[in-house]
């Protein structure tokens, strides 16, 4: 027997529904997600704040608001409402946390000869998420150029005696005035002879001044060991781009101070792993008693150094990190630097200078000793790969001598062509940096580069806040984004990272004079806490779902490089950044999505990061 109120519905419609029925009833279930979903977000609103603002106007955007909150509703039915929670924070012991740098379980997994210092991300995978608090005391860094002078000492790890003993060459001597370090005296000039070693550097290459750097060729400069910066602060005032590479420091260390102080840095070492860069990447390496034995482990780190440098580059060396001494030519590592094909060109009391071969075919001789030639495409991913015992990019198009390029930082057709890259993608990724720099990020323009913002709340703030001078491009492509800041001739540098797995484009960014790395984003990045003022990606997220990863785990990484007011720009379909909102809820970020309203199914997700979180 039937039931009463369908024997109702038989007698209107008789025993089989109509379709027009059955379709009536889909629409209102509809109706109802559409209405149910509005008002279970609304009960969140003291987590979450109104991103939802924005009317749609079609039934476009009616349909892609239904789905989301549909796939809301139907995580809430399975009992998934975890993403609904805020993540906690860290406690005081991670203020300063760097995954993959943990030395106790390096030893206990036995790691040893050094390696226990070195990057093993896969023993750090199962922690617990948080959120990386910033110090009590921590402030808002300064505005460029002011903030590479002078940075606040909450801001950074260092010890008292760490500080006291800072009067070497490159760590040049500091001053503590109250809460803050100063790296600058108050006449301008630079302590410890910084330019005077820099104009000594020139002169032992044959040119007239340091001024001279890029009309010889040496646009790019690794400074390994970088103390806290004093060199290549130095160097990028005479427009040239030097990255700060060192050992990751639980305290003390030369790239967090670096990288407060606004100047280009990342940790990397030299142990057991080839670097992240591409073979021929650098037009000078510097270091400067950065602590290298370059004569041990048969001289391999003299071969990745000889591997990431360009033809014609320059090897520097001062003070006492090897067995070099002064007036012996006989040393181990001017033995071994005769084996890769370097050329001896100066020596001035502690400062020595190689230059390496023009000639590709030097390794290939029949000279005794000389280290052989890579065989096959060694740099297709060279990332944190084992070092190897030969010489790299000798078959590259790039092996061009740097004595033969333009000091133009512009990339021509005919490197395009040895890039094998086309010119309308390279050109239209510029093109479309610039556009979005122009049109819609100038929603955010006078928030971050206003000299006097103003934030909520603050009747008379003091300046400056929310400025950005550190910034990192996530998915760089061709160096789009870069090219484009430089073009609005803004005082700010970029990280331009290059995912593994996709289409290797560094050594063009590098080529451009820009600062670059590989990394998998599955993994946490070789950087400090709040190092970053701007993480910007374009179609990272869609790559990354690809690959299996955990957005959730990207998101907190972004949060951690972050400082406290800084910005994350996520370019993306409308799914991935759908899902990135809910995750940034949880991470109590203040966000937006932007329709481009191109035609197209792209979204813009802006957040800000706050400078609490309770």
């Amino acid at each position: 027997m039937r039931r009463p109120l369908f024997h109702k519905f038989s007698l209107i419609f008789g025993p089989r529904p109509p379709w027009n029925w059955l379709l009536l009833c889909f629409v209102s279930v509809s109706a109802l997600i559409v209405l149910f979903g509005s008002s279970s977000s609304s009960a969140f609103d003291s987590v979450t704040f109104s991103i939802k603002s924005d009317i749609y106007t079609n039934y476009r955007r009616l349909k892609e608001q239904a789905a989301s909150d549909y796939l809301e509703l139907t995580s809430l039915s399975t009992g998934s409402s975890s993403h609904l929670k805020e993540i906690r924070l860290c406690g005081k012991e991670r203020e300063h946390y760097v995954p993959c740098y943990n030395v106790s379980a390096n030893l206990l997994a036995g790691f040893k000869d050094g390696e226990e210092f070195d990057r093993h991300c896969e023993l750090t995978r199962d922690q617990e998420d948080c959120l990386v608090r910033p110090p009590r005391d921590y402030k808002t860094p300064l505005s460029w150029p002011l903030g590479g002078d002078v940075i606040w000492n909450a801001n950074v790890k260092i010890t008292k005696d760490q500080f006291l003993s800072s009067g070497s060459m490159t760590k040049r001597l500091m001053l503590l005035e109250e809460n803050q370090i100063s790296f600058h005296s108050d006449d301008g000039l630079i302590f410890d002879g910084v330019k005077e070693y820099s104009h000594q550097i020139a002169e032992m290459i044959g040119l007239s001044s340091d001024a001279e750097f890029l009309q010889a060729g040496v646009r790019t400069v690794l400074d390994i060991g970088c103390g806290f910066g004093s060199f290549g602060a130095h160097l990028l005032s005479l427009k040239l781009m030097a990255v700060c590479m060192a050992a990751y420091e639980l305290t003390g260390s030369q790239v967090q101070l670096s990288l407060e102080r606004g100047l280009p840095a990342i940790i990397g070492n030299f142990i057991s792993r080839k670097l992240p860069f591409p073979s021929l990447s650098y037009d000078m390496v510097h270091c400067a008693q950065c602590g290298i034995l370059w004569d041990k482990k048969d001289g391999m780190f003299l071969i990745e150094a000889d591997r990431i440098l360009k033809p014609g580059g320059y090897f520097i060396l001062h003070g006492s990190s090897s067995s070099t001494k002064k007036g012996s030519m006989a040393s181990p590592i001017e033995e071994f630097a005769q084996k890769i094909c370097w050329t001896f060109i100066a020596q001035q009391e502690e400062t020595f200078i190689w230059q390496k071969t023009i000639d590709a075919l030097c390794y290939s001789s029949s000279k005794q000793g000389v280290i052989p030639p890579c065989r096959g495409q060694e740099d297709i991913q060279s990332s944190y790969q084992p070092l190897a015992p030969c010489i790299g990019g000798t078959a590259s198009k790039r092996w061009i001598p740097i004595q033969n390029r333009s000091s133009s930082f512009q990339i021509s057709p005919a490197e395009l062509e040895i890039h094998e890259i086309q010119q309308d993608e390279f050109y239209d990724d510029f093109e479309s940096s610039r556009l979005a720099l122009r049109n819609y990020w100038s929603l955010l323009t006078p928030l971050i580069f206003s000299d006097h913002p103003k934030r909520p709340g603050d009747e008379d703030p003091l300046p400056p806040y929310n400025m950005i001078r550190n910034v990192m491009d996530m998915n760089a492509r061709y160096g789009g984004l870069n090219a484009a800041f430089l073009e609005a001739k803004k005082s700010v540098w970029v990280m331009n990272v290059v995912p593994t797995g996709t289409h290797n484009t560094l050594p063009l960014i590098l080529d451009q004079g820009f600062a670059g790395v590989l990394h998998d984003w599955c993994e946490p990045f070789p950087t400090y806490p709040r190092t970053y003022d701007m993480v910007h990606a374009n179609g990272l997220l869609s790559d990354f779902i690809s690959k299996g990863c955990s957005m959730k785990s990207l998101l907190l990484e972004m949060d951690r490089i972050l400082r406290p007011e800084g910005w994350v720009v996520l370019s993306d379909k409308v799914g991935p950044i759908e899902k990135a909102r809910m995750i940034a809820t949880q991470i109590r970020w203040e966000a937006r999505v932007i329709d481009l309203e191109n035609g197209s199914d792209q979204r813009l997700l802006v957040c800000q990061k706050p400078f609490l979180r309770k």
